[in-house]
């Protein structure tokens, strides 16, 4: 298959089964890293509104648009649904929507996007250890150098941001020079993003391992449905509470430009990209697909050096390629291990 070309490449003794399985749930997990790549750029699009409101608005667009993508598909759904199921939609819409976008946009707007997405990219070492001990894992005694070198990525960039990196190319590249404080408390928020998209991550899993007569686009229909849900009750709340601010005339607030973004994210990064992180989540165990968000930690940096008009500065380099040689590596060993 094509989409096996890269593990050739490696010269890896792929079983045949293995070998279409895997290549496809890499692919997919590459994809989807794309397609969420896109929510570290929100934020910036949209400076003037609050990390509350772009969640809201980015999850009342998912739930539409995953209406829409659903009515076909709605009967025989139905038919499936049980109250456990919305027990753990309603938890992951919580936990990996909501909360989580909420703290990125925070991160993004405090600590920029660089920072953010690569302390979200620790994502592949806090999911293989929660995923250590689940089916198809490979031993963390043979993933520890894999994982040494994207932590040994993180700290780069971590070096860059509070060792002055972006204050001495500001004036060239017209970076944002932010407060010590400031920094700080964007990385508290990518943090806590970091542990809410932990949490999802290993749960959706695990959930989709156990239910297998949900297909990847069901789950991600059923999913945006609930997290749309979810939104129009906290919007509902944030209208009443926050209506009158929100309608004032001169806050520099374009709502047509609002919704045009929101409605771009929620169609790629939520429902495409949550449709093919289902697919990948089926057919990797947790200590590869973990791997996998490091794709959205690497797109997310090239959409933000666009999006800056500046090259990498050298840290921001050496921790991408870090994280790809982290990643690589740990591909390898999972396919050597399944090849034996």
């Amino acid at each position: 298959m094509r989409s096996c070309k890269a593990f050739a490449i490696l010269g890896l003794p792929f079983r045949q089964p293995y070998r279409e399985t895997m290549g496809i749930g890499v692919l997919c997990g590459l994809l989807a890293g794309a397609f969420w790549g896109m929510v570290f750029i929100a934020p910036k699009l949209l400076p003037v509104f609050s990390p509350w409101e772009l969640a809201i608005g980015r999850y009342l667009a998912y739930g539409l648009v995953a209406l829409l993508a659903a009515l076909p598909l709605l009967a025989r759904i139905a038919r499936k649904l049980t109250r456990a199921d919305c027990v753990a939609l309603l938890r992951q819409a919580f936990t990996g929507n909501l909360l989580y976008y909420v703290l990125l946009a925070f991160g993004v707007q405090l600590a920029g996007v660089g920072p953010t997405s690569l302390i979200i990219g620790i994502l592949p070492i806090s999911v293989t250890i929660m995923g250590r001990r689940d089916h198809g894992a490979v031993p963390l005694t043979r993933l520890i150098w894999p994982l040494l070198v994207v932590a040994t990525g993180i700290a780069c960039i971590n070096i860059d941001l509070f060792g002055g990196g972006a204050g001495a190319h500001g004036a060239a590249v017209g970076a944002v020079v932010r407060p010590v404080w400031q920094k700080i408390a964007g990385v508290a928020c990518a943090a806590g993003a970091l542990v809410c998209w932990t949490l999802y991550a290993v749960d959706n899993a695990r959930y989709l391992q156990r239910n297998p007569h949900y297909s990847g686009n069901e789950w991600s229909a059923l999913y945006g449905l609930s997290t749309g849900l979810v939104s129009v009750v906290l919007a509902a709340i944030g209208w009443l509470v926050l209506g009158d601010a929100l309608t004032a005339p001169g806050s520099g607030r374009d709502w047509q430009w609002f919704w045009m973004v929101n409605a771009a994210v929620a169609l790629g990064a939520s429902l495409i990209g949550n449709n093919l992180w289902n697919i990948a989540s089926r057919r990797l165990p947790l200590t590869l697909s973990g791997q996998m968000i490091v794709f959205e930690t690497l797109f997310a940096l090239a959409y933000g050096f666009v999006f800056d008009h500046r090259w990498p500065r050298p840290l921001e380099m050496a921790a991408i390629v870090l994280l790809m040689i982290g990643v690589a590596w740990s591909v390898r060993l999972h396919a050597t291990d399944k090849s034996q």
